[in-house]
């Protein structure tokens, strides 16, 4: 991925991840778009890097990741990366859910972790594949190698993303378009809630790793623990997961 020069549209970019990798993108020379559902991180956003373009729309709805595509592409046709970041963790217990009464709660997981990245891809592939240089860059999760257990729609949704981007990446092995994903490990950020990851990498670390990672044209970068998850064995991901759980079951109880 050329990391200068290009337009660049984050997903989730008001906060935390995505409005570090937007920071590094501005600094090296990018026009950046970041958009997501609350418009005061996108206020905040804004008044940090002046030069920042902003979008209000809910990624969890079907119309919305359309009417973004469309605003995108009619105003700044230039565009040429689309980075997937914006997700939602919930934590909780099966046995305590009452999804009978409360499945939007988690279905909407599923929707912002799997089926708008998804959609968007697909959305923006045939635009991209046009462009002389393009990237689609989809941000999953150390999770999705081994998961965590009190997360289980987070760690199915992204082990499903990093799925979708394997096959993407060899459907458009011919095309102008490079697919890249970022495995993070837990980052000190808001996901899940607030004081839930403080026991994470630095974000800062975090995002210099993994610009490390792009500019040593790496198409799977993970950082800090999840490097060494994204090619455990099987009896290491059964122990790994185990471990995790075992540490953190009673978060949920």
């Amino acid at each position: 991925m050329k990391l200068s020069g290009n337009t660049i549209l984050i997903t989730g970019g008001g906060s935390g991840i995505g409005l570090a990798l937007a920071e590094r993108f501005i600094k090296g020379g990018n026009q950046v778009i970041i958009c997501g559902r609350r418009e005061n991180a996108l206020q905040k956003a804004k008044e940090q890097f002046p030069g920042i373009i902003t979008h209000t729309c809910d990624l969890t709805i079907e119309s919305e990741r359309i009417a973004l595509f469309d605003w995108i592409t009619a105003n700044y046709p230039e565009v040429n990366v689309l980075v997937n970041n914006a997700g939602i963790q919930q934590r909780f217990n099966v046995l305590k859910a009452d999804a009978k009464y409360n499945w939007s709660y988690f279905s909407k997981e599923i929707t912002a972790n799997l089926e708008a990245p998804i959609h968007l891809s697909i959305l923006f592939a045939p635009f991209f594949a046009e462009k002389s240089t393009a990237t689609i860059l989809n941000v999953t999760s150390g999770l999705a190698f081994t998961p965590l257990a009190i997360a289980p729609i987070y760690s199915a949704s992204k082990s499903a993303l990093h799925s979708f981007t394997m096959s993407l990446r060899h459907q458009l092995s011919a095309t102008s378009i490079e697919v890249i994903e970022v495995a993070p490990p837990a980052v000190n950020t808001d996901l899940a809630g607030q004081g839930l990851h403080t026991h994470g990498e630095p974000l800062d670390a975090f995002a210099d790793g993994i610009f490390k990672g792009l500019e040593e044209a790496r198409t799977e970068i993970g950082y800090g623990t999840s490097v060494s998850r994204l090619r455990m064995s099987r009896d290491e991901i059964d122990a790994y997961t185990e471990k995790m759980y075992n540490a953190m079951k009673d978060s949920i109880k």
